[in-house]
């Protein structure tokens, strides 16, 4: 038996691996243009163009002069220069911050109505210097010519900036977008249904479990937020596409006209929601397993015995607090029996404790992955609230600007996270918060449950991204994948003209037959009358 089983695998062999090639897709090196948006974005558009440029692509990056965290030389990529500013710099965002974080303190509601005006004045200054640039990008003839002639396979963009997106049609290039946000919203609300009942706007922190009342407030905050962007923002856009892809073209259907949309969360982040057959869910794809820690950190991580450490970190951003507050976290730091690890740029707090290290920089996913952390302290941001879900580490958030409340409200819900008040904390209510995340079991628990579901799949996040993105290359698209509701009006996507002519058809049948009887009803009466009479 054995004998004649080699003699068949010799034999079958060779035929299966040929069989086994064959039936393999053949991925040849593409060119992928980039148009990214900065800042914490490209951290996680940077992981996709590397892994990308590893399997033989050709990636070219467009930057504008002002980018911050784009460099301009990589071994990764080649790099465009634009010639104009996109007004997204690093220096707006930290002003913006810092401001951001004393009206909260103060308290004040009109300052903070005010800063509310400050927003969206800044909001549309800046879409009116990105619009600049684009148009500027267009008139450079040069610059289009060499585009169009490099023939590109694909466009991969974030929907947060309209550049790529209008490029990216311009220039007849499928398109995929790594995405979490839109100028609109959350990227869900551009392109799948999303009924309000259940599906809550992400800037109001409401649970997928809505109260009567919760329900109206989401409801009117949507068609606000409608609102806003139809009259603020979308003309704008809406002229530029006018202006370079053609008549009738309007900045929306652009949008939702991409062909992939690679979404930067998943079921355990996001609430159960409506989805469509071209959103690839790739959430936690910048996590990574651990790697040792540099030996002194080490030491100080084992020096804590079974107490463990804490985590904090509040991003890139945001480096320094108000002095009060952080005061107020390092006096509350020196009473807990933990070790801290504390990433932190700005003034050394006076009542720091020994037990407590700050450093400018950490090795943020080795520390969380590291068997004795115990807690995350966070800001609240996509990136460290999935890397806190990888490796099973509970969160005290901050959550001050973006997506971060609304992040942490997710956690909330799931009972894997406590959020502290940022415009009323002192070390009472802070280090209540903490212990609370420390010794409630419950915390660490969920999430540990949160944590193994995630990593609970057939393919890793990244490993999907890819496929999908060298999938839209092989097929030049993926138009099958895509619903054409994009490019249906308001009224008929929402079936109004139906419910219209419904209405319309059922009222003239009421209307007839009711003056159909009402004529009957008329004649008898009439034949009676007569008869009566004679």
């Amino acid at each position: 038996m054995g004998i004649m089983s080699r003699q068949v695998m010799q034999v079958c062999g060779p035929i299966l691996i040929i069989l086994l090639v064959t039936t393999v897709p053949a991925v040849k090196s593409g060119k992928v243009l980039v148009f990214p948006m900065d800042g914490s974005h490209w951290v996680h558009m940077k992981i996709l163009i590397e892994t990308l440029h590893a399997k033989g692509h050709n990636i070219t990056v467009i930057r504008m002069p002002d980018s911050w965290y784009i460099k301009e030389f990589s071994p990764h990529y080649t790099s465009i220069n634009l010639k104009t500013a996109g007004g997204f710099g690093e220096e707006f965002l930290e002003t913006f911050i810092s401001r951001l974080m004393e009206i909260l303190r103060d308290g004040s509601t009109w300052a903070r109505l005010k800063l509310e005006i400050e927003i969206w004045e800044s909001s549309l200054k800046m879409i009116e210097t990105r619009n600049e640039m684009l148009i500027s990008m267009f008139e450079d003839q040069q610059l289009m010519q060499s585009l169009k002639e490099a023939k590109y396979d694909l466009m991969l963009t974030d929907p947060t900036i309209f550049g790529g997106i209008i490029l990216g049609h311009y220039l007849k290039l499928p398109m995929v977008y790594n995405v979490r946000w839109t100028l609109f919203s959350e990227a869900h609300f551009a392109i799948a249904p999303s009924p309000l009942s259940y599906v809550p706007l992400p800037i109001l922190e409401l649970p997928d479990r809505m109260s009567f009342f919760e329900r109206v407030k989401n409801v009117v905050m949507y068609i606000i937020t409608k609102a806003q962007v139809a009259l603020m923002i979308a003309p704008t856009y809406n002229a530029l596409c006018e202006r370079f892809i053609g008549p009738g073209v309007s900045y929306f259907a652009l949008l939702q006209s991409a062909d992939l949309w690679l979404h930067r969360v998943d079921f355990i982040f996001e609430f159960p929601r409506p989805t469509m057959p071209n959103i690839v869910y790739m959430g936690g794809f910048q996590c990574k397993p651990t790697k040792p820690l540099p030996q002194d950190l080490e030491d100080f991580v084992q020096s804590s015995g079974e107490h463990g450490v804490i985590v904090m970190s509040l991003g890139t951003l945001i480096g320094q607090l108000p002095h009060d507050v952080a005061e107020a976290i390092a006096e509350a730091f020196a009473e807990l029996p933990q070790k801290i690890i504390w990433r932190y740029k700005g003034k050394r707090p006076s009542a720091l404790g020994n037990n407590t290290l700050m450093m400018d920089w950490i090795p943020q996913n080795d520390l969380l992955g590291h068997p004795k952390t115990r807690a995350f302290v966070a800001h609240g941001g996509t990136n460290g609230v999935q890397e806190a879900i990888f490796h099973g580490v509970p969160i005290v958030g901050f959550g001050l600007i973006f997506d971060q409340p609304d992040n942490l409200s997710k956690m909330r819900v799931k009972g894997v996270a406590k959020t502290v008040n940022f415009g009323t904390v002192d070390k009472d209510s802070f280090l209540k918060t903490v212990k609370e995340v420390l010794y409630e079991p419950s915390y660490r628990e969920n999430m540990q449950r949160l944590s193994s579901l995630h990593k609970d799949v057939p393919v890793k996040p990244l490993d999907n991204a890819i496929f999908w993105i060298e999938f839209v290359m092989r097929h030049k698209g993926a138009p099958h994948l895509r619903t054409e509701s994009y490019k249906m009006p308001w009224y008929s996507y929402h079936s109004v003209d139906v419910i219209l002519f419904l209405l319309s058809a059922i009222s003239l049948i009421v209307l007839t037959t009711y003056a159909v009887i009402r004529y009957f009803c008329i004649r008898i009466c009439m034949r009676t009358t007569k008869k009566k009479l004679q």
